[in-house]
């Protein structure tokens, strides 16, 4: 009875998640001008506007520049932050690690409002440059949770044998640290685009609709006018992130970099 009302969840559960895609897909590749599903008439006219009209492509090109540049500096901030505190190894360096967990712990709109008005104080409301660095320090919780996973693996052991050595502080991060932590950075920058690629509410609040990334675009799509479109972009945001994932999991032990435990 048990087996039975487990499978009998998970397939509800697996219905819930996947009927949504499978709506919007249908919608992407439909040929009616309205959204409609299913799709009387099958078409790829709404991946061509997506891929061939510059407003598309703009957008489509400002989040992948501000993931870009967002990851490189949350993964940047929180490499030197856990390199420093496990150097240290005092209780300054948890309470510091702790603050660094802070912006995930705030409401969204909150860190967003509070960024919006820091960014219109210094004169930089509107611009890209606000945007990137929003992303970068509201997001650099999760690579400093995953890297830190990876400085919890390395021993004593290995700082007394390259002390021995005579390496220098340089050359024990660059070739014994840096190597082995380099999956948990690859993980922590993917995760950090990803999320950066896809997020709105802080974008908008920070540049308004003078720096229209894709999420933007979209919303702005679906106010004047819902167009299938908006269906293409979607499952474009859902296609970027599956083969990113995908493409860690290859070169990375993705799920036990997340934390997850493995078979023994």
């Amino acid at each position: 009875m048990k087996g039975w009302f487990s499978k009998i969840y998970l397939t509800l559960l697996l219905t819930a998640i996947v009927l949504p895609f499978i709506v919007v897909g249908g919608v992407s590749v439909g040929a009616s001008k309205t959204i409609a599903f299913p799709p009387n008439e099958f078409s790829l006219r709404w991946y061509e506007v997506l891929f061939t009209e510059p407003e598309w492509l703009n957008a489509m090109g400002l989040s992948l520049l501000i993931a870009v540049c967002a990851a490189i500096i949350a993964v940047s901030l929180a490499l030197v932050i856990n390199y420093v505190l496990w150097r240290l190894k005092s209780r300054f360096s948890q309470i510091t690690f702790a603050l660094g967990l802070g912006p995930f712990m705030l409401p969204p709109i909150i860190l967003a409002l509070g960024a919006s008005l820091f960014w219109a104080e210094v004169g930089w409301y509107g611009r890209i440059e606000a945007t990137i660095i929003s992303h970068g320090i509201f997001l650099v919780t999760l690579p400093l949770v995953i890297i830190a996973r990876g400085f919890a693996s390395l021993t004593d052991d290995v700082v007394e044998a390259a002390t021995i050595m005579g390496a220098s502080p340089w050359q024990l991060f660059s070739t014994i640290v840096l190597p082995l932590i380099t999956p948990y950075l690859i993980t922590g920058f993917v995760l950090v685009a990803i999320l950066s690629f896809n997020e709105y509410l802080v974008a908008n609040m920070i540049s308004g609709f003078v720096v229209e990334t894709l999420p933007i675009k979209i919303f702005n799509n679906v106010r004047y006018g819902y167009s299938p479109v908006i269906a293409s972009a979607s499952m474009f945001f859902v296609t970027t992130t599956v083969i990113a994932l995908l493409v860690v999991a290859k070169s990375t032990d993705l799920l036990t970099l997340l934390g997850a435990r493995k078979d023994t």
